[in-house]
């Protein structure tokens, strides 16, 4: 009896990590459990092969044409936009609105004249179905109207490049400096112990030779806030004030959230 609870718990915990992992992938692992019986040859190997092939088919074939249902569609990924690690695909978590991928395209277009050969970098969007489904560990991409962009870097020459920090996008921060006001500081000595908890989830550090472009950055904060459409940017306010940005729309995000001198936020009115 106490063998059986324990399983349960086991699979229960399984399905929960899946679900807050890849939206779909609880509900597969719940079918394939259901579907696959126990008495045939080499059960746990059959089941995990069905799993991945069940789990790789339905986020590849099935859910982008079921997503626009649900006011959702896949991130294009083009010579201008491209997802920072194919992790952020696979976990279904490059989904947006219709209107944020039009807004996305005119910003990339609009910051590929200023800076040739960059591409726009996202990191985590939306789950492709169901508005209010969180996204972990993010508190607002529940909607289809926010994502995550990288900042951009150059290298030892003062070449920008496409390269990142860290394997995830997230966690490498560019810190304020001597004379810049620390909202980080404060916001952990106000008791917001979570809010540089992505240093945790880089999953690595890469390209440590190169360092913030504060020139291209701002010319690719300049491109998304003359997107009509989007209404709000989050970045640290120490960035705001270094790269001489003005616009209302860049503003704090609070100290509930987690901080944005690795990434840029961004999401329509």
């Amino acid at each position: 009896m106490l063998k059986k609870v324990f399983k349960f718990i086991l699979k229960l915990l399984l399905f929960i990590f899946l679900t807050i992992l890849t939206q779909i992938g609880g509900i597969v692992y719940i079918a394939v459990e259901l579907l696959v019986k126990k008495h045939i040859k080499r059960y746990r190997a059959k089941k995990a092969g069905i799993f991945l092939i069940a789990y790789l088919t339905l986020t590849f074939l099935v859910v982008p044409y079921i997503a626009p249902i649900f006011g959702r569609e896949k991130i294009d990924d083009t010579n201008l936009v491209e997802a920072h690690t194919f992790f952020t695909k696979l976990m279904n978590r490059n989904y947006i609105s219709s209107e944020l991928q039009e807004s996305l395209k005119e910003i990339a277009l609009d910051f590929h004249k200023q800076n040739p050969r960059i591409k726009i970098i996202y990191l985590d969007a939306n789950f492709p179905f169901i508005n209010g489904f969180p996204l972990p560990p993010h508190l607002s991409h529940s909607d289809g109207k926010k994502i995550d962009i990288s900042l951009i870097y150059k290298n030892q020459e003062g070449n920008i490049t496409n390269k990142k920090p860290s394997l995830s996008g997230y966690g490498v921060y560019e810190a304020p400096i001597k004379g810049e006001y620390n909202q980080i500081k404060a916001c952990k000595q106000k008791g917001y112990w979570q809010y540089d908890f992505a240093k945790y989830i880089t999953f690595g550090k890469i390209n440590k030779d190169i360092k913030l472009s504060e020139k291209a950055t701002k010319d690719l904060l300049l491109a998304i806030v003359k997107q009509q459409q989007i209404g709000k940017v989050f970045i640290e306010p120490h960035l705001k004030n270094r790269l001489g940005l003005k616009n209302s729309k860049i503003r704090f995000h609070g100290c509930q959230a987690v901080r944005h001198d690795d990434h840029i936020h961004l999401q329509l009115k």
